[in-house]
């Protein structure tokens, strides 16, 4: 692997600096070209609840005309207990006074002449509020009713959720899998790393009063500047003391404890919304129907992934992680910073993580167990994959996610996550090294 390096790397020479500043503004630079893109596309949210407030809210959409004047309430044990009418931008915004399942109900006669809902009983909607969080609410409009979803749509529409669920599943497990291959280290502290990420950016946009495009800009500063100290405060110190792999993983899963019960302290166990793009009115595209919020996820995702990818095989810092990933002992000989190299690393891949947190948070909420619920399915991506591929956590990561959305076409929706580790399973009975993984020899 070291004759394919132009020049040795050194962390403290000019070549190493310019290059961790190349790849850096690489990762960067189409997240925040896309961003204004990203303001123009995606809608906001209108009338907003206040902080600590539990509710409901989301826009009624007809055709692409904002539906206005719609009355709705919400309904407890059979009883209205709150009432919104849409505004000029078709959003809606209802306060509770407890959590519960609620009855949200659209009355069809405040609606425009011509317009109603698209299916038998789509005028209700089962809501469950929690302590302090904001449910979304979708009625979806049209022009009479529409059949109900074949199963080749339906197949469909659970590849595209799924294709978006790999992506984020991706943004995580690559950093996971190039920390493995650099230092051998399983951090199980990773999916904590998520839901700092989406906690991080949840305070920039809530509590700040931020957007939660420039909010998500600060949360990934926030990242990067925490994978730094982390390694140079933590794991740097147990590398150089020539610290275990079996204790570096339980000292991991310590981390992940501190970390989790450090935000449940903090935010709480209940589930909270980002102030924008939390609910939003679906595109029709053929029989695809999504969010535009979740087209922009799939974009960022794609487009992140592909720079950080072409980075791996182009640059020299790239090349000198692969180095490093491939034989320690000799990229350090062939004159690389090994430890600069894996600081970089940390830095890169628990930014990613925390760009995945804020995606998954926004599809689903922010909650203290974000990144715990999903850990499982990181290593799953990552193992499935190949182990210290990046390439390969991609692979397997899109495998994964596919997989957990079409199955529920069979097994209910409860089990497909058991469903993708059985997968996996069944998988590296067939091939142990993984997908893109080398077989190696063992004795």
């Amino acid at each position: 692997m070291g004759k394919i390096l132009p020049r040795p790397v050194h962390a403290s020479g000019p070549p190493a600096t310019r290059t961790a500043r190349t790849l850096a503004t690489a990762v960067a630079a189409p997240f925040l070209a896309l961003a204004a893109l990203a303001l123009v596309l995606l809608a906001g949210v209108g009338p907003a609840l206040a902080q600590d407030t539990q509710g409901v809210r989301g826009t009624l959409n007809n055709a692409g005309e904002r539906v206005e004047g719609a009355v709705i309430t919400a309904e407890l044990d059979g009883k209205v207990v709150g009432e919104a009418v849409s505004d000029a931008t078709g959003a809606f915004a209802i306060s509770v006074p407890e959590p519960g399942d609620y009855i949200i109900k659209l009355d069809l006669e405040s609606l425009p002449e011509g317009v109603t809902v698209r299916e038998e009983g789509g005028d209700e909607r089962p809501v469950t509020v929690r302590p302090g969080a904001v449910s979304p609410a979708l009625f979806v409009l049209g022009e009479g009713n529409r059949e109900t979803t074949g199963d080749a749509e339906r197949a469909l529409q659970l590849f595209v959720r799924g294709l978006q669920f790999g992506l984020v599943i991706a943004m995580g497990a690559i950093g996971l899998s190039l920390i493995f291959g650099t230092t051998g280290l399983t951090n199980f502290a990773h999916g904590e790393f998520l839901t700092g990420g989406a906690i991080a950016a949840y305070f920039f946009n809530v509590t700040v009063g931020m957007n939660l495009i420039p909010a998500t800009l600060c949360a990934l500063v926030v990242g990067a500047v925490f994978g730094y100290l982390i390694d140079k405060g933590l794991w740097g110190p147990l590398r150089r003391r020539g610290t275990g792999l079996i204790a570096a993983l339980v000292v991991s899963i310590g981390l992940s404890l501190v970390l989790r019960y450090l935000y449940l302290y903090f935010i709480g166990g209940s589930s909270r919304s980002y102030a924008q793009y939390a609910t939003q009115q679906p595109l029709n595209l053929g029989p695809i129907s999504i969010p535009p919020r979740d087209l922009i996820i799939m974009g960022l995702s794609a487009l992140v992934l592909t720079v950080v990818g072409v980075a791996l095989i182009k640059t020299r810092l790239g090349k000198a992680t692969r180095a490093v990933a491939d034989n320690p002992s000799l990229a350090a000989t062939s004159g690389i910073d090994v430890e600069r190299v894996i600081n970089v690393v940390w830095v890169i891949g628990t930014a990613l993580a925390v760009l995945g947190g804020v995606f998954l948070a926004l599809s689903q909420q922010v909650s203290y167990l974000l990144g715990f619920q999903i850990l499982l399915l990181l290593f799953a991506g990552v193992t499935l994959g190949g182990l210290g591929t990046a390439f390969g956590a991609l692979v397997g990561s899109l495998v994964i996610g596919i997989f957990t959305q079409m199955s529920t076409l069979v097994i209910p929706a409860e089990l497909q996550n058991v469903g993708a580790l059985v997968v996996l399973i069944l998988i590296l009975v067939v091939r142990p090294q993984g997908i893109l993984g080398r077989a190696e020899r063992v004795g």
